[in-house]
């Protein structure tokens, strides 16, 4: 049996506004847990926090934000979906591919640094 190729991809979740500190983090751990136990790589967490929702959902006009970069193969994120999909927790999720120049730009954004500029002298 050959093995897949492992793809680069980001997970942003919107959790319901209710949780406590600790419920947030343990919700986050559920999924990084389950993709580690997949034999996924967590590149990167950003917990946003709470933020305000461009418009309600389930009645909720703020929701908490985490955003995870990772490496799995495919037939991963079919098994991460669906447990978030059974997660009363979780409002909103979405799984996005990343290309090499999204992994530039998230390492870029995440270290501060710019491209050097060029000056006309």
């Amino acid at each position: 049996m050959a093995t897949e190729k492992k793809q680069s991809y980001e997970l942003m979740v919107i959790f319901t506004p209710v949780l406590s500190e600790d419920g947030f983090k343990s919700a986050q751990n559920k999924f990084t847990d389950l993709i580690k136990s997949l034999e996924g790589k967590i590149s990167h967490s950003d917990a946003w926090g709470l933020r305000s929702l461009a418009y309600p959902i389930q009645k909720k006009t703020t929701g908490l934000y985490w955003v995870l970069e990772f490496e799995s193969t495919t037939d991963v994120i079919a098994k991460l979906e669906l447990q978030m999909n059974r997660d009363e927790n979780v409002m909103r999720h979405m799984v996005t591919a990343l290309d090499k120049f999204a992994l530039e730009y998230n390492n870029r954004k995440r270290n501060k640094t710019s491209e050097p500029a060029t000056e006309n002298v």
